[in-house]
């Protein structure tokens, strides 16, 4: 079966299920394969602009060592925000930012369709600016990268735009889980922000590409999860648990409120960087800030702690290195005052990285603060820490399945699970309250682009045309006249469609009342309902679904479908109604009425 794509005109060619999953196949291998050389490539910038060394060896997790170029090191970012001012404004100018609004904009608005340059461009454009320093993460850059790719590929095949954005979202979910380690995460994360529709034939491409670049990512980097975690106590059936589960919980809300900060802050900070002309300027001035609080941060604390992914403070909180709250609480708007000045001023880089150090940070603060008051509960700070991770991500992203599960996943602790569902829905909750965009689409609403930020079920599309249909048809014959017809008592009005037949054999409709009152309105006696008549009209039976009648009448430019009693009967006296598109329209409307809150 063969589609017009609207967008390109071209007749494009529908595939099966088992050629979309060896396309999926291959996003996923290169994806993979793109996820270890971004890794490399970071890390060998990282090493040539920090320490002075010529390698790709880089562990995140480990703190940055003191850079040779003392007090000049605070340049090193602004050496980087040049490059990447050059390579956006010169190559790719919607590789600035943190690249998932993007991504979510071209499943939405752009039939899925991303340039080619994007990947390339947003790779080294990243690379430079998490190696040099910049406050961003490098799972934003590794989702547009695999985006592009599947974008890429699914306009060098031939296919309809939907199985486009299939492959888009598989290879945004192939980014997340080969960054992180995270299969179950890379899949929830495309349901969950990526993917319009569920179903088999989109949830297996999606599976196989995530499987697939975890699998190559796991060749490069091991098996172990992206931070290590000493074993935490099991939360027991207990008065005291109960009470911990509350405290948990108001760590969600006060994340929440992180969150909405995080959200808005940064769209601040875009806006002030704005009024200021000139992207290098901006950029400059916005990465020398940032550069300065580093190093203010070493010469105070011994670390440079917020620049590039901070996961090496993620870590130090984790293993109980790092457990002063005053000192987290430092860091966490440290972070977000860096984070805030890199990407607002123009870098390049995602926020789910600084988003986990935040999480943690307040998480770790929050916990220290509980147990310095010696309450008669079990406080563990490393546990508070994991549940603020997941808060803080699912709060700002508004993805609370996949925070739940990448955090279980980064950390493979089993116990944590429960009251981070806990902290995630609180944290999700109130920064709803305070900003009801998250940071992905409040890029988009600001463009005028809304997206749906919950996935509901199509119910009106499963229903059954009996169920749809309108029963007020009125019969006529094809050599009946207008005036005849109209003159009728029953016809003066009130009617709604009109099935018109020779004989017994159904010739055509008629719409609403619009062709007849023209007819009616030219005072011609001669006209007939068979001249009024249009032949864009479809058969359907009383147990087709919703969604086939809609996708027939739209291939084959029906204007109304008449619904039958008998399977491919044309006999008028089988007509039991009629589905229009104001019929279509109406059940959309009841099934959407369900829902308690909107989207």
């Amino acid at each position: 079966m063969q589609s017009a794509d609207h967008d390109g005109g071209r007749r494009d060619q529908r595939l099966g299920l088992v050629p979309m999953s060896l396309l999926a196949l291959l996003v996923g291998v290169v994806t993979g394969l793109g996820a270890v050389g971004f890794r490399d490539l970071i890390g060998l910038i990282h090493n040539l602009f920090f320490v002075g060394q010529l390698s790709v060896r880089y562990d995140a997790n480990l703190f940055t060592p003191p850079s040779p170029w003392g007090p000049l090191v605070v340049l090193v970012p602004v050496i980087g925000a040049v490059a990447v001012t050059f390579l956006v404004n010169k190559f790719a100018p919607e590789a600035r930012g943190h690249g998932v609004p993007e991504v979510m904009d071209a499943i939405y608005y752009g039939s899925g369709i991303i340039r080619p340059v994007v990947a390339l461009v947003k790779s080294v454009a990243s690379a430079i600016a998490i190696g040099t320093g910049a406050s961003v993460g490098r799972e934003g850059p590794i989702i547009q990268i695999g985006s592009a790719l599947g974008s890429t590929l699914g306009q060098i095949v031939r296919m309809l735009p939907g199985e486009r954005i299939i492959l888009v979202a598989s290879g945004a979910g192939a980014g997340i889980a080969a960054t992180f380690n995270t299969p179950i995460g890379g899949v929830m994360f495309a349901i969950e922000l990526m993917m319009p529709e569920v179903s088999a034939r989109t949830f297996l491409p999606v599976a196989l590409a995530t499987g697939t670049a975890t699998f190559i990512g796991r060749l490069f980097f091991g098996q172990r999860p992206s931070f290590s975690v000493p074993p935490l106590p099991p939360l027991s059936v207990s008065i005291e648990s109960a009470l911990s589960l509350c405290l948990y919980t108001l760590l969600g809300a006060i994340t929440g409120v992180a969150a909405a900060a995080f959200v808005r802050g940064l769209h601040l900070l875009e806006d002030l960087f704005e009024r200021i002309r000139g992207t290098y300027r901006r950029h400059v001035l916005g990465m020398l800030l940032v550069g300065l609080l580093m190093y203010g941060l070493f010469r105070t604390y011994g670390h440079y702690f917020v620049e590039g992914v901070g996961y090496a403070t993620i870590q130090a909180i984790l293993l109980g290195q790092l457990t002063a709250a005053t000192l987290m609480g430092l860091l966490f708007f440290g972070k977000l005052l860096a984070t805030t000045l890199s990407l607002g001023s123009g870098s390049s880089g995602g926020i789910f990285s600084p988003s986990l150090f935040m999480g943690a940070t307040i998480g770790g603060a929050f916990g220290a603060i509980i147990k310095a008051m010696h309450l008669p509960l079990a406080v563990n700070v490393r546990s508070f820490a994991m549940v603020g991770m997941g808060a803080m991500v699912g709060g700002c992203t508004g993805a609370s399945m996949t925070a739940v599960t990448m955090i279980f996943e980064m950390t493979r602790n089993y116990d944590i699970v429960l009251p981070m569902i806990l902290a995630v829905a609180l944290s999700v909750g109130v920064r709803r309250l305070l900003s009801r965009e998250n940071i992905y689409t409040m890029k988009l609403f600001r463009r005028g682009h809304a997206v749906p930020k919950a996935l509901q079920a199509n119910m009106f599309l499963v229903r059954r045309a009996q169920e749809v249909m309108g029963r007020d048809v009125v019969f006529a014959q094809a050599d009946e006249s207008v005036e005849a017809f109209l003159s009728l008592p029953d016809r003066a009005g009130g009617i709604h469609h009109v099935v018109v037949s020779e004989g017994e054999r159904i010739i055509g409709v008629v719409r609403v009342n619009t062709a007849l009152r023209h007819a009616s309105a030219a005072a011609q006696v001669n006209i007939h309902m068979r001249d009024i008549a249009s032949r864009n009209y479809t058969l359907v039976y009383t147990d087709d679904i919703v969604f086939n009648i809609i996708e027939d009448m739209w291939r084959s430019g029906a204007i109304m479908a008449v619904v039958v009693r008998k399977r491919g009967s044309s006999l008028i006296g089988d007509v039991v109604g009629v589905i229009s598109k104001e019929h279509v329209a109406d059940s959309v409307a009841s099934s959407i009425a369900v829902y308690p809150y909107p989207t």
